[in-house]
């Protein structure tokens, strides 16, 4: 019986299945349990209202979300699976838009009461850092390898990497928000693994700026970053979706805890630290290439892009969800990165109706054209090393899962977000590092 079945049954006057509920999913302490097996009313009455929030019910009328691009009659059924519900207000896909983990990539959506567990995913606070330096270009041209070289050595990269040098940060610190998210228990491994960047498409990129009337050599060096909460993130999201009933994978229906709720408060603690973490990871690579490079921080944009935000939508509070798209509210400046062999830009939300229609979001990436075990069969190494090369980028690391020719091209998807978005600098690449090819991570999205 899964979670909807249970609470139907449940609000239908099933006690052994209200005492299931009560226990394992409403939070409920062995004494509270006992007074329904009595059959107090006032007790009763409590477990039902709580069972109600549990899960919400589906539409009788369904929402038509704003689409941005072309995208598989599959990604758009499961965006339509997520807007299924009476709590959901809005949902929108952006160009770079594909298959998630049961939200799709590049969907956003929005629910006045709940908070999706499945439609932030696994990797919680996903994000991108891009921070400009006071290096010219010139001043590191004839070092990319050596550079490349020692980011590869100090920085971690793949799945369950520690930390070399062990990362002391003021969150580890905070108790109360551990125990809020119930994560307490993951203390020790999320401090040895602060800093280490993950596999997938997750990176450590340098660029520098295209400026008109300006030389490469004579440009600022950028240095972009992109991953999220590790395995904290990973694990956390992982116990309050069973918690909550739902499935992993594709084909299912949103994980979706009401605000009010145990489960749902503790979830929010959870994401809240998963956040925190992830942005004190991506500060701590930045620094810690700066140092490398022997260069100093002049500006930074840092945004998350698998998370959800209190926000309002039609006049009114909500949960905006949005699963790798990026916050782009007017004036708000995001980081948003192409292939490895692509320029990426610095851009800005700006006001209008396609932006109120699309809640406020961008794209987070060029979005694939085909999944990772297609582009290894379709493409061969010698085509994506002679990419690069003909761009002027070294690369660590990879694989053909990531190769450039299996994304979109970045100027073609931002073209068709132009009226919400600014293009404020645009980005070219000169050296990435990433995981190798013997690293394989199930949750990249």
């Amino acid at each position: 019986m899964d979670l909807q079945e249970s609470v139907a049954a449940a609000l239908a006057g099933d006690r052994a299945v209200l005492i299931n509920l009560a226990l394992r999913r409403l939070d409920w302490s062995r004494a509270e349990v006992a007074l329904l097996g009595r059959g107090e009313a006032d007790a009763i009455a409590r477990a039902l209202e709580a069972a109600r929030k549990l899960v919400a019910p589906r539409r009788t009328a369904p929402i038509e979300p704003v689409v941005i691009g072309q995208h598989t009659p599959t990604t758009l059924a499961q965006l339509a699976r997520c807007l299924d519900h009476d709590d959901a207000v809005g949902g929108a896909i952006c160009a770079d838009g594909h298959l998630g983990y049961s939200q799709p990539v590049g969907g956003v959506v929005a629910y006045r009461e709940h908070i999706s567990v499945s439609g932030v995913g696994f990797d919680i606070a996903c994000g991108n850092l891009a921070v400009r330096t006071d290096m010219p270009f010139a001043a590191v041209e004839g070092r990319v390898d050596a550079v490349l070289d020692e980011i590869c050595a100090r920085i971690s990269f793949g799945v369950g990497r520690v930390n070399d040098a062990p990362v002391e940060h003021a969150i580890f610190d905070d108790t109360d928000a551990w125990r809020a998210a119930d994560a307490i228990g993951l203390l020790s491994t999320a401090r040895k693994q602060l800093g280490t960047v993950g596999a997938g498409n997750h990176y450590v990129d340098l660029f520098h700026e295209v400026q008109p009337g300006v030389t490469p050599l004579a440009s600022p060096v950028w240095i972009g970053i992109h991953f999220g909460s590790r395995g904290l993130g990973h694990k956390l999201a992982t116990a309050y979706l069973k918690r909550g009933g739902g499935r992993e994978g594709i084909d299912v229906p949103p994980t979706l805890l009401h605000q009010d709720s145990d489960l749902g408060r503790g979830y929010l603690a959870a994401m809240e630290l998963a956040g925190r973490y992830a942005y004190a990871g991506r500060d701590w690579v930045a620094a810690t290439v700066l140092d490398i490079l022997g260069a100093h921080e002049t500006d930074r944009v840092h945004n998350h892009h698998n998370f959800a935000w209190r926000e309002e939508v039609g006049g009114a509070p909500a949960w905006v969800v949005r699963k790798g798209c990026t916050p782009a509210f007017p004036g708000q400046r995001g980081f948003v990165g192409g292939s490895m062999g692509d320029d990426a830009v610095i851009l800005e939300g700006v006001a209008g109706a396609e932006a109120t229609a699309l809640l406020s979001s961008t794209v987070h990436g060029a979005g694939r054209i085909c999944g990772r075990k297609e582009a290894k069969r379709r493409f061969d190494r010698a085509e994506m090393d002679a990419w690069l090369s003909g761009r002027g980028v070294a690369l660590r690391g990879g694989d053909l899962d990531e190769s450039p020719m299996a994304y979109r091209r970045l100027p073609e998807v931002l073209a068709q977000h132009a009226g919400s978005i600014r293009i404020l600098h645009t980005l070219r690449p000169f050296a990435v590092a990433m995981a190798g090819a013997d690293v394989v991570d199930p949750f990249r999205d």
